[in-house]
């Protein structure tokens, strides 16, 4: 049997464990606490992820993705390395409506430099609907400063059709020559 392991990250709040939910085949599993009043970056979240989510696409019957959602908290940082380790791929999802959105992709880039080089990355940035700026080409203008030039989207975590399009991207990112069957 084929598995295969691709890791989602970014900060509180951007949709990883949604995203995880709105395409997993199977029940996803979570690991949330209650947020504290004392950090206001989770706005009015109620939970945050402290350990991983978890969930699965099962391909075929020989065939399945693993999908891991990071904690979004730079305090659960031992979790990134633990998740990454034997991943494909990593979905990095960027929440636009937070006080500075290319900051945070800076940020997770740069944690995740080391990972990226040997795999690759696709970005989805959130909650375009609720603050229109920066921009796609905002983003793409500060990736130049990494030399990388991954797809980006807007995407919306609840819709299975704008996470499978991540996923595929960072797909075919990985393999150019993937087909659909």
């Amino acid at each position: 049997m084929a598995s295969y392991k691709l890791i989602f990250t970014g900060p509180t709040g951007a949709g990883k464990s949604t995203a995880i939910s709105t395409i997993s085949d199977t029940p996803v599993i979570v690991t949330e606490a209650k947020t504290t009043k004392h950090d206001p970056s989770h706005r009015d979240k109620k939970t945050i992820t402290v350990g991983l989510d978890y969930g699965i696409i099962k391909l075929n019957e020989q065939e399945k993705i693993h999908l891991y959602g990071t904690p979004g908290q730079e305090r659960f940082d031992f979790m990134w390395d633990i998740l990454t380790e034997g991943g494909l791929g990593l979905i990095l999802l960027i929440d636009n409506a937070r006080t500075d959105p290319l900051e945070d992709m800076r940020f997770f880039l740069k944690t995740f430099a080391s990972f990226i080089e040997e795999t690759k990355v696709a970005i989805g940035i959130t909650r375009m609907d609720i603050s229109s700026t920066p921009t796609i080409a905002d983003y793409h203008q500060a990736l130049q400063a990494f030399n990388i030039n991954p797809p980006i989207f807007d995407v919306d975590a609840r819709s299975k059709k704008d996470v499978s399009m991540l996923l595929q991207a960072l797909l075919y990112a990985l393999d150019p020559g993937l087909t659909e069957n």
